[in-house]
């Protein structure tokens, strides 16, 4: 980059410091900040056939005043100003609020331009600016910036407008010939123009083209280099597992294992036994057969010689998991044993020692695992399930118990490939796309709130079998701010309902852990029939009598939110239902509770769940990830994403890439990021 572009924004005429406070507000410090702090929106100023406008549409149409122009004032400073417009064979009416001013601008027969809301049905158009005279908007399309202070936009264009004039000519090409000629895309030059000037909507379009590649491209290479730099920096274990152990356990297992299974297997097996470490991500819907697969790894590490762990976000999970481990590990003389908070004194000691002697084989536990008493002998394997639940510094300690142990991550959040290639893109990514056979799908209905009479008469129903259910509610106790139902009033009412017939118990994120455990062992016990619960049963809650899941006020929870509660049922052999009571008033929650009752298929869901919330939210915004990016949207560019993440991919590996002056640039920008740390990758 050229160092003319590297100047402060106050070497261009009229930047003062005033303004440069604004602009550093706005993160703009030098004149290439400035070329590149594109519009958010652009305003369409192209003149409209009526014929062709939707209601409530923004239009720009040009037309002759047909009346004088009524002003009408109401309230302290309030106004309305109607006119009668001719707009080719049509007269509207055209209405200024708050505007007193223009009655002396508009002259009847003269022609004027206005821009506003069209409502058809009144066939009138509600402005917010006008121009007197014929053709008096010169632009037909107009960028639209996000402004600080006392900036105005027509300031922020005549600053921008200065800088390309004086430095536009030193903006460098970045991307190499052979992706701006394979893919048709503009200079950078001219692209930055057409984002700051463009004549048509189409000058937009190729603009943003390329500036969505280039974004995409320039973070997949820091994640394929990171990958690369990782993979061959961090030599991991060669584990030499026993292969004719291992068919044996897998012949033992009391069912056959899915393709999807057998596939994910193979990848994980073939990562132990490689001398690199393994960095993966497995993705499995709720009951696919994640946990097997663990245990599978697991045994192949401990035939090997090597401790395993595997790390859960809470202790009925890691209970869960632990009884499911032993049954399947210790007729094959592997010692499995729970490490949680409540495991104390005499019982723990004696556990960290034997773990500390390698006479423990696999721990499973919660984030007690990191904690600097856990000491392994000999720590191969490393599982953390539900991973997006620990920060990066936990998932890294614990990583660090053993000297570069294989890592697997599970999660039954379907992540979608959009965002898995994004945020987890220096990780190879397993997904067990298929369910185990015999698994039943789970109905879903939506219900309006005022049918919850006929909804509690289909869930006694199905206690009466002997089956069990779930009640979900958004928040704890009554809030004056969300009309929203609250489990504790929930319960109280279930309480009365069920009266004498059927146990109601409550479980809430404010519990103690003890408490949450108590709850949780009556509701596995069926001492409890009905369990009215926050989203704390969200992860990690497997009873597989319950068949029955109702939740209040459904549309406040996001798709992925609302598929994973969904999966608590479903978990044995018969049918299970899951009724959704919601009352959505926006088109987004319509279409989320359209969209529960038609698929199963969490990754289909956690793709529409992208799309109408977006990958900030998706995730939550702390633990997200999510790169900002300033022109590409990784929701609706996914298809560039892809594009531009197997075209890192290649380069990355390539010599070229490392050697040849056309990708100068692309390997500044890995070593501006710091991905290299001062090293070259060879």
């Amino acid at each position: 980059m050229n160092i003319n572009l590297n100047q402060s924004v106050t070497a261009l005429k009229g930047i003062g410091e005033e303004t440069a406070e604004i602009f550093s507000e706005m993160k703009i410090y030098t004149i290439h900040d400035l070329l590149e702090y594109f519009p958010y929106r652009y305003e369409d100023y192209s003149l409209k056939d009526l014929t062709e406008v939707i209601h409530d549409e923004k239009v720009t149409v040009e037309g002759k005043v047909h009346s004088e122009p009524s002003l009408v004032y109401y309230g302290r400073k309030k106004s309305k100003l109607t006119i009668r417009l001719f707009v080719q064979s049509y007269l509207i009416k055209v209405v200024f609020f708050n505007q007193p001013y223009l009655k002396n601008k508009i002259v009847i027969n003269e022609t004027i331009t206005v821009t506003g809301k069209w409502d058809a049905h009144r066939q009138t158009i509600t402005a917010n600016e006008m121009q007197a005279g014929p053709n008096s908007k010169p632009k037909e399309f107009e960028p639209v910036y996000s402004l600080k202070g006392k900036l105005t936009t027509k300031g922020m264009r005549k600053f921008i407008n200065l800088a390309f004039q004086q430095y536009g000519s030193f903006l460098e090409e970045t991307l190499p010939p052979v992706f701006i000629n394979k893919y048709r895309l503009p200079c950078r030059q001219d692209a930055i123009k057409a984002m700051h000037f463009p004549s048509c909507q189409e000058d937009v379009k190729q603009a943003r083209r390329r500036f969505v590649y280039e974004e995409f491209l320039l973070f997949q290479l820091k994640m394929q280099a990171l990958r690369k730099f990782e993979r061959e920096h961090s030599p991991g274990i060669t584990q030499n597992y026993d292969l004719k152990k291992l068919t044996e356990f897998i012949n033992t297992l009391p069912f056959p294992l899915t393709n999807a299974q057998k596939r994910v297997v193979n990848e994980v097996l073939a990562e132990l036994k490689s001398p690199f470490r393994m960095n993966r991500l497995l993705q499995g819907d709720v009951g696919s057969g994640k946990t097997v697969v663990a245990a599978i790894g697991l045994y192949a590490c401990v035939t090997a010689g090597f401790q395993g762990a595997l790390m859960v976000p809470t202790e009925i999970l890691a209970e869960q998991h632990a009884e499911s481990l032993k049954s399947l590990l210790e007729p094959f003389k592997v010692r499995c044993e729970l490490l949680t908070s409540s495991v104390k004194g005499k019982r723990r000691r004696e556990l960290l020692q034997d773990l500390a002697d390698g006479e423990v084989d696999i721990l499973i536990g919660t984030h007690a695992l990191i904690q600097d008493e856990v000491v392994f002998k000999r720590l191969g394997f490393v599982i953390t399930d539900e991973q997006h639940r620990f920060g990066v510094e936990q998932r890294r300690v614990l990583r660090e118990k053993g000297e570069n142990p294989d890592v697997l991550f599970m999660t039954a959040t379907p992540i979608p490939r959009t965002l898995a290639i994004t945020v987890f893109g220096e990780m190879d990514v397993s997904i067990i796309d298929e369910m185990p056979a015999g698994r039943k799908t789970i109905e879903t209905y939506w219900a309006k709130p005022e049918m919850l009479e006929r909804v509690l008469v289909f869930v006694e129903k199905e206690l009466m079998k002997g089956h069990q259910a779930y009640v979900i509610c958004p928040l704890i106790e009554e809030s004056d701010k969300l009309d929203v139902q609250n489990a504790i009033d929930v319960h109280t009412t279930l309480s009365h309902y069920f009266h004498n017939r059927y146990q109601a118990g409550l479980m809430h994120g404010r519990l103690s852990s003890d408490e949450k455990d108590s709850v949780m062992k009556a509701f596995s016990a069926n001492e409890v029939q009905v369990l009215v619960s926050t989203t704390v049963v969200e992860v990690g809650v497997n009873v597989p009598n319950a068949t029955m899941m109702v939740i209040y006020d459904a549309e406040r929870f996001g798709l992925s939110q609302l598929h994973q509660l969904r999966g608590r049922v479903g978990r044995g052999s018969d049918q299970s239902y899951c009724i959704l009571l919601a009352n959505p008033k926006s088109e987004v929650g319509q279409e989320r509770m359209r969209t529960m009752t038609e698929t199963n298929d969490g990754f289909e869901l956690s793709e529409k769940d992208l799309e109408l919330r977006g990958p900030g939210d998706f995730f939550g915004r702390k633990q997200s990830g999510v790169p900002e990016f300033k022109v590409a949207d990784m929701v609706h560019d996914y298809r560039a994403l892809e594009t531009a993440r197997n075209d890192a991919a290649l380069l990355i590996q390539s010599e070229t890439f490392w050697t040849a002056p056309e990708y100068q640039h692309l390997r500044k920008g890995l070593e501006v990021s710091g991905v290299l740390e001062g090293e070259k990758l060879d």
